[in-house]
């Protein structure tokens, strides 16, 4: 019978630690991003999906069945504005849109259970975000029904945790 000896300690990673680290990154990424990109304090009102309210698509490019593509480039062109790209990852690309009437975030995703998860975590700060198929955009409040007349999609006004501004 053999006798195992007990294996000396190494001071490298293992190597199935690694991918697990690679991955935290952009996850943590993912979960702060909505404390950069929050927009404004919420209301009492609260849906269901992802603690706020949404108002239909009613404007003109909707009914017209346009609906953006979760392309932040093809959506900055359809606003009209040259994108600069300031988040690369696997979960999401974001782009800032530097326009005379505000300043604005396009963030997609490569699928939409991404999207919601990001919507969940920005919950937390609330405000209003135009929300399509795998994007969403960050916007002062007055300039979301203006850019969802050119790119479609749903104008989600999410609830923020703390007391309400009408709460007396």
């Amino acid at each position: 019978m053999s006798q195992q000896q007990p294996h000396a300690r190494s001071s490298r990673r293992p190597l199935y630690r690694a991918p697990r680290l690679r991955a935290a990154a952009p996850a943590a990424a993912l979960v702060m991003l909505p404390l950069v990109t929050a927009c404004g304090g919420g209301d009492d009102a609260t849906p269901a999906a992802a603690g706020g309210t949404a108002t239909p698509s009613g404007s003109a490019a909707a009914g017209a069945g346009v609906v953006a593509p979760a392309k932040v480039e093809v959506i900055a062109g359809l606003t009209g504005c040259k994108v600069k790209i300031r988040t690369e990852a696997d979960e999401l690309r974001e782009g800032v849109c530097h326009t005379k009437k505000g300043d604005y975030l396009i963030t997609t995703f490569p699928e939409e259970k991404l999207k919601e998860t990001w919507l969940e975590s920005a919950s937390v700060y609330g405000g209003k975000y135009l929300v399509g198929m795998r994007w969403v955009v960050s916007a002062k409040p007055e300039m979301l029904e203006p850019l969802r007349a050119k790119l479609g999609g749903t104008v989600r006004e999410l609830r923020g945790i703390g007391p309400s501004a009408n709460a007396s």
